[in-house]
């Protein structure tokens, strides 16, 4: 530990004091920064969202009022709104969920609501009973929220007149087909940039955490292992986005004609994303093992640190690779001489089988150079291998001759 600084002469210069306002500067500005890039980054990503959820509430109250002669249509764009928010998951099967859950509240409110009136205790037993309703349907969150809340539509906003139900889900079901059509016909994301947009925010944060675990390593520096550890953990939300984002992606290429044509270069996008974001639970993992080998006093070779350093360069080459549909050769060797290291970092296995094998790690760096060779294996899937052959070679010694 560096030794503490003398206090400064009174005459002189107080330069603790400037640094100490360079820093805070320092912290603001990046914080600054931040903030912009994330909020353009959603913006970028969310703002073709909001021009159809625009678009799909105008289309949805002109059919409503001119078509189905509704004076007020609020259901319908209200549902075409939902349909189209949801388009960063499944939307058919939240469609279907938003439009049963519309049935449901119709149904439930229409029915009570002319016996009990319009109230305060009306009206929760009437949210109640819809839910109750869509529970018993084994319907999800889509489902139970669009059955209470149009369920207090009915027994707040709308007279408890029987003879509307058909009309209401009309109206409810033609905004939900416009948002649909909006969704998918008229103004459809761009699948493969979606997905590269949901995977910036994993990677990049990824890679450094990697990059600064391999240097706590180095240092056996346990407070910044665990603080490589915290990061990758952080990224639990956007891993669900990201999922979430594959999702529509591959729906948008299934059901949208004018992204027919991009069918073939996203699925094989999409599958090297899903493999690289496994490869990602498994450096979670070896971060994990890692930490607590280092808060055990477990011995952990150089040739470890160098790995995982390797490893995180790997996913950055082979990410561009994937990008721009280049050779991914030069990532295969990285994830290989990565492997190679590992091996080093375990030590010889016994030439007696039936003797135990000499390891240069503890419990826990066995057990994260296991989860090593598992990452190793997603990344090289993710790279166009097979796995079969992937897990062929992440168990030898890499020959350059086996990644053509």
């Amino acid at each position: 530990m560096p030794a503490m600084p003398e206090p400064a002469v009174a005459s002189d210069p107080d330069p603790h004091g400037e640094s100490r306002v360079d820093r805070a500067w320092a912290i603001l500005h990046g914080r600054v920064r931040y903030g912009v890039k994330s909020r353009v980054w959603r913006l970028r990503l969310y703002g073709l969202l909001a021009v159809q959820a625009g678009i799909a509430a105008a289309l949805a109250w002109f059919v409503g009022f001119q078509f189905l002669d509704n004076p007020a249509p609020v259901l319908a764009p209200t549902t075409a709104v939902g349909i189209v928010a949801a388009s960063m998951g499944s939307r058919l099967r939240r469609t279907v969920e938003l439009l049963v859950g519309v049935v449901l509240g119709l149904a439930v409110g229409d029915t009570l609501m002319p016996l009990f009136g319009i109230g305060a205790w009306q009206t929760g037993v009437v949210v109640v009973l819809a839910i109750i309703v869509a529970v018993l349907l084994k319907g999800g969150g889509s489902l139970l929220t669009q059955a209470g809340g149009t369920a207090v539509l009915i027994a707040t906003l709308e007279p408890p007149v029987r003879d509307l139900s058909v009309p209401r889900f009309v109206d409810a079901a033609v905004g939900g087909l416009i948002g649909l059509a909006v969704g998918l016909l008229v103004v459809p994301i761009h699948p493969q940039r979606t997905v590269q947009r949901l995977a910036e925010p994993v990677l990049d944060p990824a890679i450094a955490a990697l990059h600064d675990l391999a240097a706590a390593l180095g240092r056996r520096d346990l407070g910044e292992a665990r603080r490589s550890l915290e990061a990758l953990r952080g990224l639990s939300p956007r891993l669900t986005a990201l999922d979430e984002g594959l999702d529509a992606a591959q729906e948008v290429v299934r059901l949208a004609p004018l992204r027919w044509r991009e069918r073939p270069s996203l699925a094989f996008y999409t599958g090297a994303v899903r493999h690289m974001e496994r490869s990602l639970h498994s450096c979670r993992s070896i971060a994990r093992r890692l930490t607590k080998a280092l808060r055990d006093g477990e011995p952990i070779p150089a040739e470890f640190s160098a790995a995982l350093d390797l490893l995180a360069s790997s996913v950055q080459t082979l990410r561009c690779a994937i990008r721009t549909r280049e050779d991914p050769g030069e990532a295969r060797q990285q994830i290989l001489a990565a492997v190679d290291l590992i091996g080093k970092a375990q030590g010889d296995a016994a030439s007696d089988p039936t003797r135990p094998h000499t390891h240069r790690l503890g419990y826990s760096g066995m057990i994260a150079a296991g989860e090593f060779r598992t990452a190793a294996h997603d990344l090289l899937i993710a790279s166009g291998l097979d796995a079969d052959r992937a897990a062929e070679l992440v168990r030898r010694p890499p020959n350059p001759g086996d990644w053509d």
